[in-house]
């Protein structure tokens, strides 16, 4: 008999295919699951495979002793208290690296939007106002020739600092561990301390993970540092930024102009930060390809089926992040 498994958001037809070939297979076609209905569905499954919005922890997974893995289809999995699945001696996993270069690429998209203003020029001609030369109206900014300062130099950061290139940019970087030089040739990145960073970068990206100790990393002291001139953008995740301090920063113009794509409550977005002209918002898709999203499934149906023991990886999971619970 097939072990049993739940997918708790809509996978590509493809992925669930695979899956069906080891496993017998619950799909959630509906809304998505509350605390109280994932822990039920999980009753008598062996695996699952979680998108990257479902809150996993004691409430959801303890006491469930045929459960034996979660595996995310996503690169963060701070919506997972770890602790709670190696109590419950659960193997979890994540999904890092097929969606990396899409969301460099994005974040090259969101930091050009936001210095030569195309939101606002877009909806300016959506609203017939478009009846002569726009002239000065919208000036921005180049960003070639410009300092890019990168604060979490992991794989996606060091996407983005490859990019830069192209436009010319000094790249600074500050990060928990400093890279190996080679690294940091190949990047052609310089380290520099958080503050340093802040106070010398023109446009400042954020892609570190979440993490207790990164909570609000960017608030009032450091939106103190930058220049009046500089450009803020956060692809990570929302809890970063302290929200309040930014809209002040960005309404008293101590900060030119910033680009979001990811919010501390989302979906629900500060008041303050809504109807600014000086912000770009966009509602968490930097890593929102067909190629990238089918990468992240395909890796979490990989890592999935070698928890359970099957297939050519069998007990080997390519990306564990408990591993303790491998061991046991």
């Amino acid at each position: 008999m097939k072990q049993k498994i739940l997918i708790t958001r809509p996978l590509f037809p493809d992925v669930v295919d695979r899956l069906r070939e080891y496993f017998d297979v619950t799909v959630n076609e509906g809304p998505r699951y509350t605390p109280e209905q994932l822990r039920e569905a999980l009753r008598d499954k062996s695996g699952a495979i979680i998108a990257g919005g479902e809150k996993i922890n004691d409430a959801v997974v303890a006491g469930l002793p045929g459960l034996k893995a979660l595996c995310i289809s996503a690169a963060g999995y701070n919506n997972v208290d770890v602790a709670s699945l190696t109590r419950a001696g659960i193997i979890g996993t994540n999904s890092p690296g097929p969606a990396d270069e899409t969301v460099a690429d994005f974040t090259w998209g969101l930091m050009i939007a936001t210095a030569r203003r195309l939101v606002e020029a877009a909806h300016w001609v959506e609203q017939g106002q478009w009846k002569g030369s726009a002239n000065r109206l919208f000036f921005g900014v180049n960003l070639c020739d410009k300092t890019l300062g990168i604060i979490g130099m992991g794989r996606i950061g060091q996407a983005i600092a490859r990019r830069a290139l192209g436009f010319r940019m000094k790249v600074l970087y500050h990060n928990r561990r400093r890279l190996d030089p080679t690294l940091e040739q190949e990047c052609r990145a310089s380290y520099r301390t958080k503050e340093d960073l802040l106070k010398q970068a023109d446009f400042i990206v954020l892609a570190m993970p979440m993490s207790p100790g990164n909570y609000h990393l960017i608030g009032s002291a450091e939106l103190g540092l930058v220049r009046p001139s500089a450009m803020l953008f956060n692809i990570a995740r929302g809890g970063l930024i302290d929200e309040e301090a930014l809209v002040e920063a960005l309404r008293e113009r101590r900060l030119a102009a910033a680009g979001l794509d990811v919010f501390e409550g989302e979906p629900a977005i500060h008041s303050g930060l809504m109807g600014l002209p000086n912000v770009v918002l966009t509602p968490h898709i930097a890593g929102g390809t067909a190629e990238a999203q089918h990468g992240l499934a395909s890796l979490a149906a990989d890592n999935l089926i070698a928890a359970l023991g099957l297939g050519p990886q069998a007990g080997h999971p390519p990306s564990v992040f408990n591993p303790e619970v491998l061991k046991k």
